[in-house]
């Protein structure tokens, strides 16, 4: 039941997100209609959350049997030898380990647990996005100090038809605050002055030229 609810959850916000994604796009205006992104956007105190398909290395000390690498379901879920469907998406590694210990520590004396994260997806709503006329539209695990020109460079650049410097980033840490960036500039230019920091969820929307 729990993992039917967790679908629909992820499900009806996806579509909301969409939904959002297209009025966005619609409505994005030129340049001067948003305030500048700042160029800073730290964020010290974040932790990495584990994700859907994330690979997760779960090493059990002086128990090599109950060690294993596995991946987390879609549904967010692990399983491990003698652990089954404990919720791993939207936890950090420290916080899963300590639960797999309460758990191990009915079977075996003084668990130990350790967790390396790998192949990394990071959570939905940390993810970067970039939508619109980029090479490649795609979800970006967020990394720490990340900036736009990281997020562009794996998205492969722009298309030849974008609209750069009328480029959009909507901050969700900030309730959907909208921000003007101009990508022409940073990519076509080379004007690092263009270069500014992203935070987990943030949104980056390329439209289309019109001439």
């Amino acid at each position: 039941m729990d993992q039917k609810i967790s679908f629909a959850r992820m499900r009806s916000g996806f579509g909301a997100a969409t939904a959002a994604l297209t009025v966005l796009i619609s409505g994005c205006g030129s340049i001067g209609s948003y305030p500048p992104a700042p160029t800073v956007a730290d964020t010290p105190d974040h932790r990495y959350k584990i994700g859907a398909l994330d690979t997760l290395n779960v090493v059990v000390w002086r128990n090599p049997e109950l060690s294993s690498t596995v991946s987390v379901r879609p549904d967010g879920r692990i399983s491990t030898p003698l652990v089954e469907d404990v919720m791993a998406a939207g936890r950090n590694p420290v916080d899963l380990a300590r639960e797999l210990e309460k758990v191990l520590s009915k079977y075996i004396r003084d668990p130990v647990v350790t967790i390396v994260v790998s192949g990394f997806q990071g959570t939905f709503s940390e993810q970067i996005r970039i939508v619109g006329e980029a090479a490649r539209p795609q979800a970006v695990p967020y990394r720490q100090n990340m900036t736009i020109l990281d997020v562009m460079i794996q998205s492969g650049g722009l298309t030849d038809f974008a609209d750069g410097n009328a480029a959009v980033l909507v901050r969700g840490a900030e309730g959907g605050k909208q921000y003007s960036v101009r990508l022409k500039d940073l990519l076509k230019r080379g004007d690092i002055s263009a270069n500014v920091g992203v935070k987990p969820g943030d949104i980056i929307i390329v439209p289309q030229s019109w001439f």
